[in-house]
């Protein structure tokens, strides 16, 4: 488990609660109590020096900017329209789908893996070619295999678009080479990536620095290196996607994580892009802290039964959960709000109380306490079998 390296909780919990604790798979907290967090870090802002004509940074878990600059202004993406391109392929086709290369994808313009036409690959081996050698005939290829041509695939990209509520984004390829309604903002193409990033494939090839596919059916194999040098120069880099034409200029999506905060940087029009995400990320890391708020075994307790089987039942909180708030916050205050009894029956899983986090009086986060295993109540015995059963007592 991961250290966190900050002031100790202050708890408030009954003693019994600290008495047992057993692993429980993890959870997600409720999605008011992250928009109440994200209130918290809403109202830290950051002020890097950057060279991007538009750049945004925020903070992945509640999605809270931190800096912006020219941050809603329509511009060319390039290669960073990949990150779309990869989220919509595998949210309609399975990973291992084979793909088989057509002829219009052959030969694409600008940076290539030299596809033959009739060659087969599955989605996946093509996906790391787009997102670590930004192939854009891997890109079209996928937009053939997956849509049946770059049109429809255009469309399925912009359909996603909308439901991520972005207004200012129009795809017209799966590449980024330079089309006049291709188009996004900084703030909106930080949306995306952090949506793909929700993606566990997708997270894990962005933060891959090399890897190998076949070619073209033979013994030989393709050496695909990821474009990213934040990967080797920056720690806790994950990522994501460079991109380059001559109308674009040098844009850049990274992600980095460091001490249970992960915060995502765009920057658009960049000449010194490497430089600027490096302070972007500084910055923010120094003006964030994650809290521990559940250790990896949870909270786990004993709460009397009235009229059941058993005399009691355990109720435990989900697993390791960590918050991330403001650097240098208020103390914080854990209490468990639980009956101080159940009445049979108790089903397995029922939500019977909560832990509540409390920050200068405020929630910032809670998780249901919930039972473990059942407490059912004694079988009802009718007044014929309660005679019954008297009468032979008797002889």
């Amino acid at each position: 488990m991961k250290r966190f390296g900050l002031r100790a909780l202050t708890f408030t919990l009954l003693l019994s609660m600290l008495a047992s604790f057993a692993i429980f798979r993890s959870f997600a907290l409720p999605r008011e109590t992250i928009a109440e967090a994200a209130s918290l870090i809403g109202g830290v802002r950051v002020s890097p020096s950057v060279s991007a004509q538009s750049a945004v940074l925020i903070e992945e878990e509640s999605g809270s900017v931190l800096f912006e600059k020219n941050a809603d202004a329509r511009l060319p993406m390039a290669s960073t329209t990949k990150i779309m391109t990869a989220l919509v392929a595998l949210e309609h086709a399975a990973p291992e789908t084979v793909i088989t290369v057509p002829r219009e994808a052959v030969g694409t313009e600008g940076s290539s893996i030299y596809l033959f036409e009739g060659e087969q690959l599955t989605l996946e081996q093509l996906l790391w070619a787009l997102l670590l050698a930004s192939a854009n005939d891997a890109a079209e290829a996928i937009a053939y295999g997956v849509a049946g041509g770059i049109e429809p695939f255009a469309a399925l990209m912009n359909e996603k678009a909308a439901s991520l509520g972005l207004t200012d984004t129009h795809f017209e390829n799966p590449h980024g080479l330079d089309a006049p309604d291709h188009y996004t903002t900084a703030r909106e193409l930080a949306i995306i990536t952090r949506a793909a990033l929700a993606n566990e494939l997708i997270r894990k090839m962005v933060s891959t620095r090399k890897t190998t596919i076949p070619h073209n059916g033979t013994e030989g194999m393709r050496l695909l290196v990821n474009h990213n040098k934040l990967l080797r120069l920056y720690e806790g880099a994950i990522g994501v996607k460079t991109g380059f034409t001559k109308r674009s200029g040098r844009c850049l999506v990274s992600a980095a994580e460091r001490n249970g905060v992960t915060l995502i940087a765009v920057t658009i029009h960049a000449p010194d892009d490497w430089n600027d995400h490096r302070a972007m990320l500084d910055a923010g890391f120094a003006a964030l802290a994650a809290v521990s708020l559940c250790t990896e075994g949870g909270i786990s307790l004993q709460v009397p039964v009235v009229g059941g089987v058993a005399p009691e039942i355990t109720v435990r909180s989900a697993g390791e959960r960590h918050l991330v708030l403001p650097a240098g916050h208020g103390e914080i205050t854990a209490s468990v709000e639980l009956p101080r009894f159940l009445y049979a029956p108790v089903e397995n899983g029922a939500a019977v109380g909560r832990v509540v986090w409390r920050m200068d009086g405020k929630i910032v986060a809670e998780v249901p306490l919930t039972a473990v295993g059942e407490v059912a109540a004694p079988k009802k015995v009718g007044w014929f079998r309660r005679l019954w059963n008297s009468l032979f007592h008797h002889l």
